[in-house]
């Protein structure tokens, strides 16, 4: 009985929230939409890029969130999240609670690597390494970094407190797991600075990270598939810009096709020749 209630306050708290961003974005597309993708380059100053800082994440959030394609694969993601809560979470959290794969080393490791604090710390130094040389290419590139954490951060947060369910181990604030959306984060954002050649082994060690979560037992594997999916969605929207979201050269774009059982929600690959 306490399954279900979980279950079905899960449902009901992120159908609330998708209808606060659905009416959140309609009201500010009527408002507004000229400077949602606006670029704000850092200083190189600290405390000016520091005051700066919250506008511009503001801003990232918008265009993030405001993206119909970014919006849409994210709401995918939450229909996948809460059918693998509904049907196979606890089938998948017995397999991994049975069958412990990583040696304590190198679970304590992982666990540390994918830390979102870790992630802003090692920004913060590539900032103040990149300020310290007047190398504008890394002050930018730091900044946007910072940025994606930040708006990927706060998103995974708010989304925490709202749900507040528990992880198979008995920790609060399960959904979505944070280590797996910052990963995909930085993977995202590295891919986009630096192709396929550094940004493949990073979603690799992303996609650890979120396995190290579900052996763990920290997180469920719905966490753990809807934090792949934000950090994704942020870091690619955040470090492209004015660019499309793409896999390995392909677009990536909504799917909506007809079924047997109704109409079917996916994604597709497409790409120009």
């Amino acid at each position: 009985m306490k399954l279900k209630i979980e279950n079905l306050k899960f449902k009901i708290v992120f159908f609330v929230f998708l209808l606060f961003v659905f009416n959140f974005v309609h009201s500010a597309f009527a408002a507004e939409t000229n400077d949602v993708n606006a670029f704000t380059p850092a200083t190189g100053n600290f405390w000016q890029d520091l005051k700066a800082f919250p506008k511009v994440s503001l801003d990232d959030a918008r265009k993030t969130y405001f993206n119909s394609n970014n919006l849409l694969l994210i709401l995918m993601a939450g229909g996948g999240s809460i059918a693998l809560h509904d049907k196979a979470d606890d089938t998948i959290a017995g397999h991994f609670e049975r069958h412990r794969s990583l040696p304590k080393d190198l679970d304590n490791i992982t666990d540390l690597a994918g830390s979102p604090g870790i992630h802003f710390a090692a920004t913060g130094i590539w900032y103040w390494i990149a300020a310290n040389k007047k190398d504008d290419l890394n002050i930018q590139r730091s900044w946007v970094m910072a940025r994606a954490l930040a708006v990927t951060g706060a998103t995974t947060l708010m989304l925490k407190g709202i749900v507040n369910n528990d992880t198979p181990n008995g920790k609060e604030w399960a959904w979505p797991s944070g280590h797996t959306s910052s990963s995909f984060c930085v993977a995202s954002v590295l891919d986009e600075f630096y192709g396929p050649k550094v940004g493949i082994p990073a979603y690799l060690l992303a996609g650890f990270v979120g396995y190290r979560m579900m052996d763990s037992g920290d997180h469920w594997a719905s966490d753990v598939l809807f934090g792949g999916v934000l950090g994704y969605v942020v870091g690619h929207a955040i470090a492209g810009e004015h660019k499309k979201l793409e896999l390995a050269g392909f677009e990536i774009l909504p799917l909506i096709a007809p079924h047997s059982e109704g109409p079917a929600a996916g994604v597709t690959l497409a790409k120009e020749f």
